[in-house]
């Protein structure tokens, strides 16, 4: 298979892949192309190559920030802002996980914590109760887990198991 054939396979399926952490398929696709290139990637360069418009490629640019999985960098002489991603796969699935906590995992665990001590003694309070206990259960159990996932980036012993093949 030529390079470009491959390249373009690896982009749309981690375009697909991306939907599954909850961001867009040209967020994903843009994430791929920074990762796989050489050298940091100006808007112009990602909006060529994906062929998108400069509005969806700086959107997503600005997004793949957010999420802390592509920097801006300068390159000296330049005028331009060039991005390029970290290409560690364990800091980027870190990453991934810390974002997803936020937006998703934390929100849950509020709500469910607001609603834990609600008054009532029908039959359909009490279930309420049993259910969004159990809940609660859960989304903590998750979080502990999430937490020691994120956290075990920083641990040697979880760095050197992450590099056995």
């Amino acid at each position: 298979m030529k390079y470009s054939e491959a390249k373009e396979k690896y982009i749309q399926a981690w375009g697909t892949l991306g939907s599954s952490w909850g961001v867009n398929r040209t967020m994903a696709q843009i994430h791929a192309l920074l990762m796989v290139s050489a050298a940091p990637l100006s808007a112009e360069e990602v909006m060529e190559e994906l062929k998108i418009s400069r509005g969806n490629a700086n959107m997503n640019l600005r997004a793949l920030m957010d999420w802390g999985l592509a920097e801006k960098v300068l390159v000296s002489g330049e005028r331009k802002e060039f991005f390029k991603a970290d290409k560690d796969i364990m800091n980027i699935s870190v990453q991934v996980a810390k974002e997803r906590k936020r937006r998703e995992l934390d929100p849950i665990l509020k709500l469910l914590n607001e609603i834990s001590d609600v008054e009532g003694e029908t039959n359909d309070a009490k279930e309420f109760k049993k259910v969004t206990k159990e809940l609660l259960k859960f989304a903590n159990q998750t979080n502990s887990v999430l937490e020691l996932y994120i956290k075990s980036n920083q641990n040697w012993f979880f760095k050197i198991l992450g590099k056995l093949r």
